[in-house]
């Protein structure tokens, strides 16, 4: 399979050398694209052989599998032109696949693909085996440390003081679909929960200032006519990027990495 990956940050980069690597059977990296010719050459100074540099509407032509890891802003600038291609395209950004039927419509009839790895949640597996029954409620849980939040758009509009918090604060709750009109750069999580289950109309969040926190809290709680369960992560920060989970590269590695294996386990 030919590997192409839109933006070279910290999960891009991290998913490239181990392409380059030879770490993912039957996977080969053939293309890049990044913000910049700079961080493009740079990329490819880390890599034992360089790969070419497309554009955003280019790179589906040179490969089988596209991997999404851009700025919200840029998502459709790449999704269109891979789904209409009729390719695969692995999306990080999960929050920009909401409300886009007519992407799902368009994958329909060229006959792509859009896949959504686990990234920094856990257990999608469990909720898309309770999602064959019936939900009874999904509610997702972020707790983020003061800092995390106190420059968040949202936060600053709304003139919320987070300096001097003593105790968790509630920032905001609603349906996914509501947090993420004001808050989009922090809900790719709770994107990736209401796709595996309940939906984002359906799927209640939260998000919260804690101060005695360093690392981002997801919990997600769930009840079925199947069963009932409460998940709960706390991710490590990538050497590269405090703000995104080392977690999340490692989970588009066992992605690609279950294509090739003879034994795949979970739904």
């Amino acid at each position: 399979m030919r590997v192409g990956i839109a933006g070279i940050g910290a999960i891009g980069m991290r998913v490239a050398l181990e392409l380059d690597r030879g770490t993912i059977p039957g996977c080969s990296l053939t293309g890049i694209c990044a913000r910049s010719d700079a961080r493009a050459a740079e990329a490819n100074a880390a890599l034992s052989r360089a790969v070419p540099v497309y554009a955003l509407d280019e790179i589906a032509a040179h490969a089988d599998i596209v991997i999404e890891t851009l700025p919200p802003g840029l998502f459709m600038d790449l999704a269109r032109p891979v789904i209409e291609a009729g390719k695969e395209l692995v999306v990080l950004s999960a929050s920009q696949l909401l409300g886009q039927q007519a992407l799902f419509d368009l994958a329909e009839t060229t006959g792509a693909r859009i896949s959504v790895p686990s990234g920094a949640m856990l257990g999608l597996d469990a909720i898309k085996g309770a999602a064959v029954g019936e939900l009874h409620s999904v509610v997702i849980e972020t707790r983020k440390p003061v800092a995390g939040l106190v420059k968040a758009p949202y936060v600053v509009e709304n003139k919320i003081d987070l300096g001097h918090l003593s105790e968790p604060f509630l920032v905001l709750g609603g349906t996914v679909s509501e947090v993420a009109k004001v808050f989009p750069a922090n809900v790719n999580v709770a994107a990736a929960v209401s796709l595996a289950g309940f939906g984002p109309d359906c799927t209640r969040m939260e998000v919260w200032a804690d101060p005695a926190l360093e690392r981002n809290l997801h919990t997600v709680r769930v009840t079925s006519d199947s069963s009932d369960f409460t998940m709960e992560i706390q991710n490590r920060p990538s050497d590269e990027n405090p703000a995104t989970g080392k977690i999340t590269a490692l989970s588009v590695i066992a992605m690609l990495r279950q294509r090739s294996a003879v034994l795949r386990v979970g739904t």
